[in-house]
């Protein structure tokens, strides 16, 4: 692990080395005599992203001075847990654009990227065993079995423009937030940290997790294609409420509300423009992002109760810079 008293122009930066470890390990354990397996994962894989789950993983266990053996391969399979997501939501979303590039179920195909996402689960299973510890049996088991319900109550929310904003917060807490909350609790678990600490850091974790992607909600109203890399409104397209919508037909006139449901009931973007007037005007993208505020300073006041440490520091720029994500 890199000396804590090195400077860093990121938060990540501290963990470089660590994550190229995870790397290596994602590389090694994604063979299989599969062609088309290892061709559709190492695609999904190689787009890239932040790797925010396995850096939290991370983050943590510096923060709590764990250097335990096994946080390398279980930061692994938290990014397997979820690219395997990744591979089946863009299936059910009928999404063509991830991270700037065509999504694997536009390239390869849906029953090819539901089996590849399906073996991604199953060989991050396979690398919990090898560590051999219940107790990260139990979250990382629990927490799949989580956001897949969080999926499904996506799914039955699809459409629906009488959602409020605490059933969203509901799904977004299991779909996304769960595995950020796995990732920072493992981390007290293979530190052999008290109930307490294991507390804080799961705090923690949810809370970055819901701000994290409230903010990506917002940006589905708010930037483009390029800054993105998926395609804006495919929120509306797909029938789902965000909270940007909830927060715009809290004060929209009945007008502005009517044309608002009839997209979201029926995924039509003949008006997005209009609708992205909309949100603006009525104040919608500030209202979620105050949203998301306050759920960055809920990790915030979670994490001023580790040790204060550079990783510490680093989990307190986390929560802070999410605030200021544009894409």
């Amino acid at each position: 692990m890199t000396s804590t008293s090195l400077p860093t122009s990121t938060p990540l930066d501290l963990i470089h080395l660590d994550m190229q470890r995870v790397d290596q390990v994602i590389s090694e354990r994604l063979t299989t005599e599969v062609p088309l397996v290892r061709e559709v994962a190492q695609y999904i894989i190689s787009a890239g992203g932040k790797r925010l789950r396995p850096a939290l993983l991370l983050l943590v266990s510096g923060a709590l001075g764990s250097q335990n053996p096994h946080r390398h391969a279980l930061a692994a399979v938290v990014e397997f847990i979820h690219t395997a997501t990744l591979l089946h939501d863009d299936v059910v979303d009928e999404s063509t654009l991830r991270r700037g590039r065509e999504t694997a179920n536009e390239r390869f195909g849906n029953a090819a990227s539901v089996l590849v996402g399906d073996f991604l689960y199953s060989r991050a299973f396979q690398m919990m065993v090898d560590v051999n510890d219940m107790r990260v049996m139990q979250v990382l088991s629990d927490a799949t079995n989580v956001i897949a319900e969080g999926e499904v109550l996506q799914l039955m929310n699809m459409h629906d423009t009488t959602l409020d904003e605490a059933a969203y917060l509901r799904v977004i807490r299991s779909k996304t937030a769960k595995l950020f909350e796995a990732s920072a609790r493992l981390a007290p678990i293979l530190a052999g940290a008290n109930p307490q600490i294991e507390a804080l850091c799961a705090t923690y974790g949810q809370a970055l997790g819901t701000a994290f992607q409230v903010i990506d909600d917002v940006l589905d109203y708010e930037g483009s294609a390029g800054e993105l890399g998926k395609n804006l409104g495919d929120d509306l397209r797909e029938g789902k409420v965000t909270l940007p919508i909830i927060c715009a037909l809290r004060t929209a006139s009945d007008t502005e509300q009517s044309l608002i449901r009839q997209a979201i009931q029926h995924g039509d973007l003949t008006h997005l423009d209009d609708i992205l007037s909309i949100i603006v005007q009525t104040g919608a993208l500030t209202s979620a992002r105050n949203s998301a505020m306050t759920e960055a300073q809920r990790a915030i006041d979670a994490v001023r109760q580790l040790p204060s440490n550079a990783y510490t520091t680093a989990l307190l720029q986390l929560a802070a810079g999410l605030l200021e994500r544009r894409s």
